[in-house]
């Protein structure tokens, strides 16, 4: 079946890095166009500082017309998270027919939408972060650089590359899984469990307490 087109989803502090391999390869190799959405059409800072402005929000969005939606990871996912029009649109998309790839801490929105009850993940959120917020079902987190459940697909951030080759596979698109290079050894789930620390996770309590005023 043909690919449709590609949504991208963009939010403050998002990560431009951990999706260009993937995004680049749709555009380029194989044609197809991305749609870059956002809660507004206001202008977000990436995480390196580039001014990116949305090309449509979300009430544009037509399920029917997209194949993928792709959510890069955030360096400081808050924002993003207390924007209820973020988990109202990813919400509507539970059951829907369409592979949904979110790489580093973007798992974290779908967390909130109820997208990854029933799906096993992974993900770059800190584990005190995983365990503090009850709306994470941290049980179902594989701890696996990659992991593509049913329509889901996640990765940690360093795993961009393969990441991106899964989502192209998943779009039955013809491409190596090495055809950005691979992870070259396998990794233990306490090398891929990663701690804030004390401090920075009281800081963290901090800013989410003052979010949640």
């Amino acid at each position: 079946m043909a690919v449709k087109k590609v949504a991208v989803m963009i939010y403050p502090n998002f990560s431009m890095q951990e999706i260009s391999c993937l995004t680049d390869a749709l555009t380029v190799w194989y044609g197809i166009k991305i749609d870059v959405f956002a809660s507004s059409k206001e202008i977000m800072l990436s995480e390196d500082g580039f001014q990116i402005i949305a090309n449509k929000v979300f009430e544009d969005f037509i399920v029917e017309d997209y194949s993928c939606l792709i959510m890069p990871g955030i360096i400081d996912p808050l924002p993003a998270l207390f924007d209820e029009k973020n988990i109202n649109f990813l919400s509507c998309l539970k059951g829907k027919d369409i592979i949904i790839a979110a790489i580093s801490s973007a798992p974290m929105l779908l967390a909130k939408a109820g997208i990854l009850d029933n799906i096993s993940y992974t993900s770059g959120i800190w584990e005190e972060i995983n365990q503090y917020l009850d709306f994470i079902p941290s049980v179902n987190n594989l701890h696996k650089p990659l992991v593509h459940d049913k329509n889901i697909i996640t990765a940690i951030g360093f795993a961009f590359r393969e990441f991106a080759a899964e989502t192209l596979q998943a779009l039955g698109l013809e491409c190596e899984k090495n055809i950005f290079g691979s992870i070259q050894r396998e990794y233990s789930k306490e090398e891929l469990t990663f701690s804030m620390g004390e401090e920075n996770f009281k800081e963290f309590l901090k800013e989410y307490s003052e979010y949640k005023k």
